[in-house]
C-alpha cells in the first residue's frame, strides 16, 4: 500500500466521522494555542521593551531610590524605607563627579489640565521638573522652539515645554511658542514643544509638559522631595564602568552609607533592565508552556481513546483488508497516519490562532507584530511526537488483530 493511498484512506476515515474528528481536534488546538499565544504575546512585549530601552542608548545609566524595573512590586520593606534622593544630593553629585557626564533629573510634580484661552486638555497631563540635559538623557527630541538653559533652571523661570498631545489640542492653528498657558492655578510661558514619542503599552508618552525643576519647587514646595529618576550620560561607552563606579562611590558618601552596608539606592543600565525583563518574560513563557503541555497531554489521551474506539468499530474492515493481502505494517501505518493528521491539523490551527491572538497585544498597543517561528516548529515536533506516542498503541493493536476473528466480529 503506497503512502498516497494510505494518506487518502486516512483522510476518508477522518471525514466519515467528522463530528468525532472535530471534537478530537479541539483538544490539540487548545493545547498548541495556549503555547503559541503565550510565547507570541511575551515576544511582542519583550521586543517592545527592548526597543524602548534602546532609545536611551548604551552610554546612559540611571540612579533611583528603588529599582526602575521592579517586577515583584513595592512589597520589600527595605526598599520602601530608603531615604529620598533629593535635589541637593544630585547637585552635590554633579559638582563632585570627575568623569565627563551630563546629569539630568526628572521629578514628578502634578497631574491636571492645561488651559489656553477657551481651550483645555484632559486632566491627565503630567508636569515634570527637569533641567537642561533632559532631551539627550531621556531620549526626547524638540519639535519647535527651544529647551531650557542652565540659567532658566538657576533662576527658576516660569517656562514650560509642552508635550505633543497638549500642543496639538491647545494650538491647532498657531504656534505655541511665546504663549501663556495655565496649569493648576499657575501661569507658564511656552518656549518649546517636544516631538511625539508615541505610547508605551497603551500609556501615552506625549501627555506631559516639563518645567525647570526649580520652578516646580517654587510652585509646589518641598525642595527636599524625592527625585523620581536621575539619568547620567557619558560621551563614550568606554567611560560607562568608570562613571558608574564613581557615581556609586559619590552617592554612598553623599547619603552617608556605612562601608559595611549595601547601597540604599539603585544604579540601572539598559542591560540590567533588560536582564530583569528577560527573567520576567521567561517566567511568563514557562507558565504558558506548562498550561499548553497539560492541555496537550489531555489531548493525547483523548486521541488514544478515540483511536482505540476506531479500532474496535473497524475490526471487520481490518479483517477484510488483511484477507485481501494487507500486511501488519500497512494497517499500522494507516492508523498512525490518521493520528498524525489529527495532530497536524490541530497543531497548524492552534499555531495560527495562537499567533493571531498573541499579536492582538501588538495590534491593541500599536506594537510591531511578531511570529514565533522557533516555537511554531517546536509545536509541530511536539504534536508529531504525540501522534506517534499516543497513536502508536492503537495502531499496534489494530495491526495484531487476527483476520479470521476480525471477519467474525459483529
Amino acid at each position: 500500500m503506497s503512502f498516497l493511498e494510505t494518506f487518502r484512506s486516512a483522510l476518508s476515515s477522518l471525514r466519515s466521522n467528522a463530528m468525532r474528528t472535530v471534537l478530537t481536534l479541539l483538544g490539540m488546538i487548545i493545547g498548541v494555542f495556549a503555547i503559541i499565544v503565550a510565547v507570541t504575546a511575551v515576544q511582542v512585549i519583550d521586543v517592545y521593551f527592548k526597543e524602548s530601552l534602546q532609545v536611551l542608548g548604551s552610554s546612559t545609566f540611571s540612579v533611583s531610590k528603588t529599582p526602575v524595573v521592579n517586577i515583584g512590586g513595592p512589597g520589600d520593606r527595605s526598599l520602601r524605607n530608603r531615604p529620598d534622593i533629593t535635589y541637593q544630593q544630585i547637585q552635590r553629585l554633579q559638582r563632585n563627579l570627575t568623569v565627563p557626564a551630563d546629569v539630568s533629573l526628572r521629578a514628578w510634580f502634578d497631574r491636571g489640565a492645561v488651559r489656553y484661552q477657551d481651550r483645555e486638555t484632559e486632566p491627565n497631563i503630567q508636569l515634570n521638573g527637569t533641567d537642561e540635559h533632559f532631551l539627550g538623557n531621556y531620549g526626547y527630541d524638540l519639535a519647535e522652539g527651544r529647551f531650557f538653559t542652565s540659567e532658566d533652571v538657576q533662576f527658576a523661570r516660569s517656562y514650560v515645554v509642552l508635550g505633543h498631545e497638549s500642543a496639538e489640542l491647545l494650538f491647532p492653528n498657531e504656534t505655541p511658542v511665546g504663549k501663556q498657558v495655565r496649569f493648576e492655578g499657575n501661569r507658564y510661558e511656552v518656549i518649546g514643544v517636544l516631538a511625539p514619542r508615541g505610547s508605551f503599552l497603551g500609556w501615552s508618552q506625549d501627555n506631559l509638559m516639563v518645567t525647570p525643576v526649580t520652578r516646580g519647587f517654587v510652585n509646589y514646595g518641598r525642595s527636599n522631595r524625592d527625585i523620581g529618576m536621575v539619568s547620567i550620560r557619558v560621551p563614550q561607552d568606554a567611560l560607562m564602568p568608570v562613571a558608574m563606579d564613581e557615581t556609586i562611590g559619590q552617592m554612598r558618601a553623599i547619603r552617608k552609607v556605612p562601608p559595611e552596608e549595601a547601597n540604599n539606592f539603585e544604579v540601572s543600565t539598559n542591560d540590567s533592565m533588560r536582564s530583569t525583563l528577560d527573567s520576567f518574560t521567561a517566567t511568563l513563557t514557562i507558565g504558558g508552556l506548562l498550561i499548553g503541555a497539560i492541555a496537550l497531554l489531555a489531548s493525547g489521551v483523548g486521541i488514544m481513546n478515540i483511536m482505540l474506539v476506531s479500532v474496535t468499530e473497524r475490526t471487520r474492515e481490518i479483517g477484510v483488508r488483511k484477507a485481501v493481502g494487507a500486511r501488519r505494517r500497512d494497517i499500522m501505518r494507516q492508523f498512525l497516519t490518521e493520528a498524525f493528521l489529527l495532530c497536524l491539523f490541530g497543531g497548524v490551527i492552534g499555531i495560527l490562532l495562537g499567533a493571531l491572538a498573541g499579536n492582538g497585544v501588538a495590534f491593541y498597543f500599536g506594537i510591531s507584530a511578531v511570529f514565533p517561528v522557533y516555537w511554531a516548529i517546536v509545536a509541530i515536533v511536539i504534536v508529531t511526537l504525540i501522534a506517534m506516542g499516543f497513536g502508536g498503541y492503537p495502531a499496534l493493536k489494530a495491526s495484531r488483530l487476527d483476520p479470521i476473528e476480525s471477519l467474525r466480529f459483529e
